[in-house]
């Protein structure tokens, strides 16, 4: 079985954390000020995120930066 990719490591942490809260991808992007494909696209591995959205995230989500990078490897 292949190893999973860290865009799809931190895509899979993202989502965890915005179903923790309840949020819908449409409410995380809106609170973040991103589009809600983005959101999507980031969750599932797609995107290589710029630091500047991942901080974006992390406030939108009411975590610390460095917690959505608590599972990567």
């Amino acid at each position: 079985m292949p190893k999973a990719s860290i865009k799809l490591i931190f895509g899979n942490a993202l989502r965890a954390l915005r179903e923790d809260r309840g949020y819908s991808q449409e409410e995380l992007a809106e609170r973040a000020g991103l589009h809600r494909n983005y959101v999507g696209s980031v969750e599932r591995g797609e995107r290589n995120v710029a630091l500047e959205n991942i901080v974006k995230l992390a406030k939108a989500l009411s975590v610390r930066t460095k917690d959505l990078f608590e599972s990567l490897p």
